[in-house]
């Protein structure tokens, strides 16, 4: 195994996915790589209607925060190189199978920051272990 990608988002499934992720990282001294997708929010207005609130950089800065505060949080001490991060402007679900093509396998948490709190997994952990390129693994969080 050379290549784990882990989505992230800061969420407690998230978390607990990631410290999976780079366990096993450690023991098959495989690639990390840990990828936060963002969307830019849609905000109907009109033709000649400025866009309210903060622009794009305001939000893809926030997006960078949250994954770097990911990989900050992990111990990631007993990999064999640094952990990359990516940066996605997609829909979670598109952007993470992008990212898993060619991995050996993909990390995600049963439950992200989605607000169907009572599911045992949200839609994202779902969709990816339907259509995922490569094999799939969901953590559990403590949490239900």
């Amino acid at each position: 195994m050379q290549r784990i990608v882990v989505g992230v988002d800061n969420s407690e499934g998230s978390r607990c996915a990631f410290e999976w992720a780079v366990a096993e990282a450690i023991i098959r001294q495989a690639h990390l790589k840990a990828v936060h997708v963002w969307h830019y929010p849609y905000v109907p207005t009109g033709p000649f209607v400025p866009t309210p609130g903060p622009g794009r950089q305001a939000f893809e800065a926030d997006a960078r925060a949250t994954l770097d505060e990911s990989v900050n949080a992990v111990d990631a001490s007993g990999l064999s190189e640094p952990i990359e991060r990516k940066l996605i402007c997609d829909g979670a679900v598109a952007g993470l199978l992008a990212e898993a093509k060619g991995a050996d396998l993909v990390v995600v948490g049963s439950r992200g920051r989605g607000g169907f709190s009572g599911l045992l997994l949200g839609s994202v952990s779902q969709e990816v272990t339907h259509h995922a390129p490569c094999p799939a693994v969901i953590v559990l969080s403590g949490r239900r």
